[in-house]
């Protein structure tokens, strides 16, 4: 792969916002046919088993559930809900995508379901640190603006796992460095992009789930379910592309704090991949 140029996945330099953010894209373009019908399944669980029923105890209607009455308290139970299963499916896609950018950054493209294989994946540290985000993001979420410190420090968890390597108990500390480091860029990156795809999530879900009806395509019985199912094949797409973007993020910021793209030129030629992209070698 090229170390510039439009279709490089992950340039061996620094980049602009812009430059990250259409990475992101090109990663997630790459990686869509095993993403995606991950997030898809992950978002509908989500939606059916998670949220709805604390939807209908908060009194909330579709297409966006804001609170129409009810107890208030539920109302914010589903919003912190909301945040932590979010948080959770974007740091398990995590994982393969971390993995999919490593290979990008080191001129490879990774095969269907190689990044899924257990072979290196530590899908067991992976499946700890969902809980913690679950957890972390939980509590910030019930305390309204510390959603937005724990959204900002927790993007680096998977791809410090999977890329970096370093043992369990650093794992949270790695991530939270790396994410505010240079003024705290690649914190207030990863809220860029949770805000520009939750614009778009909203507008688009909402535009598909009101038109419909309007249109006469669906009857009030299938309103529901349908509204369901869109806010899911939204989600499906947006998740993994916070995911990609994560691992992009993580991936330049190590370039430009770390000198990560120096070490790569001058490592001995056939260094494996793993020992080539850990942090402590």
């Amino acid at each position: 792969m090229p170390d510039a140029g439009p279709i490089a996945v992950l340039p061996h330099r620094p980049l602009t916002v812009g430059e990250l953010l259409d990475s992101a894209v090109l990663l997630l373009r790459a990686q869509a046919r095993v993403l995606v019908p991950i997030a898809l399944v992950l978002a509908a669980a989500e939606q059916f088993l998670v949220l709805q029923p604390l939807r209908l105890a908060a009194g909330t209607v579709p297409p966006i559930w804001w609170m129409s009455g009810g107890s208030f308290g539920t109302y914010w139970l589903l919003l912190a809900a909301g945040a932590a299963t979010e948080a959770m499916i974007i740091m398990l896609l995590g994982n393969p995508a971390a993995r999919a950018g490593a290979a990008a950054l080191l001129g490879r493209t990774t095969l269907p379901g190689e990044v899924l294989r257990p072979a290196g994946g530590r899908w067991g540290g992976t499946a700890l640190f969902m809980l913690v985000v679950g957890v972390l993001m939980y509590a910030a979420a019930f305390c309204g603006p510390l959603w937005f410190v724990g959204f900002a420090l927790l993007g680096a968890l998977a791809p410090a796992l999977v890329v970096d390597r370093v043992p369990l108990p650093r794992v949270l500390s790695r991530a939270t460095a790396l994410a505010t480091r240079a003024g705290l860029r690649a914190g207030m990156i990863r809220l860029l992009g949770y805000l520009g795809w939750w614009i778009l999530r909203v507008g688009l879900a909402s535009g598909i789930i009101l038109g419909l009806p309007r249109l006469g395509l669906i009857d009030d019985y299938w309103a529901l379910p349908v509204a369901l199912l869109v806010w899911a094949a939204v989600n499906g797409v947006a998740y993994p592309a916070l995911a990609c973007l994560d691992a992009v993020l993580h991936l330049e910021t190590r370039i430009r704090t770390e000198g990560l793209d120096l070490l790569l030129a001058r490592a001995p030629a056939g260094t494996p991949e793993p020992v080539l992209l850990a942090a402590e070698r």
